[in-house]
């Protein structure tokens, strides 16, 4: 092949390949729709292989685009834009569950509510249930208090988690968060 053949080859690759900076663009537009997306999600979402995905979110992250937020177990990892405050990241983290908003909107709308009330409305096990309690109360989402006989769960801050939901609500896409979402613009 001589030289300008081979200029002719490469340049044409470079137009069937899309560039770094177009697959970087791409996964930085799904963590912006997407808070608190997951790695395995974003390959497929992107479409991309495991390995051109690890180095674009390194250099997102290298280049303060992106937050990249490691839980405790160190199994979970979730991405979001650096605007998301580190306070709405949690609570966001917690509501890419559909499980933990069926409670938590449960809760909201039936405050001082028990354990059974909760387990029969979102209809999981009972160990499933108490699960994301624990994890909506370690997020701090979600409060026990001690009623007459038995424990009662409200939400412990609704202002917060109202602000949250309607500002992020088209990352949850679902039915149930947009009614209430309607619901609180009404208010």
């Amino acid at each position: 092949m001589n030289t300008s053949s081979k200029d002719r080859f490469l340049s044409h690759k470079q137009d069937l390949v899309p560039s770094s900076d177009d697959i970087r663009g791409e996964i930085y537009d799904f963590i912006i729709k997407n808070p608190g997306i997951r790695y395995r999600e974003l390959i497929r979402l992107a479409g991309i292989s495991n390995g051109v995905l690890t180095y674009h979110l390194g250099i997102l992250e290298k280049f303060g685009e992106i937050r990249v937020e490691r839980m405790s177990n160190k199994r979970v990892t979730r991405y979001f834009t650096v605007n998301i405050p580190k306070e709405d990241s949690d609570i966001i983290s917690c509501f890419r569950s559909k499980v933990i908003r069926n409670i938590v909107f449960f809760v909201i709308n039936n405050d001082l509510c028990t354990f059974n009330e909760i387990v029969d409305h979102v209809s999981k096990a009972p160990s499933t249930i108490s699960w994301h309690i624990k994890k909506l109360r370690e997020a701090g989402i979600l409060r026990m208090i001690h009623g007459n006989d038995r424990l009662l769960y409200s939400i412990t801050n609704k202002t917060i988690i109202n602000r949250i939901l309607l500002e992020y609500q088209e990352t949850f896409t679902d039915r149930l968060i947009d009614n209430y979402a309607d619901m609180i613009e009404k208010l």
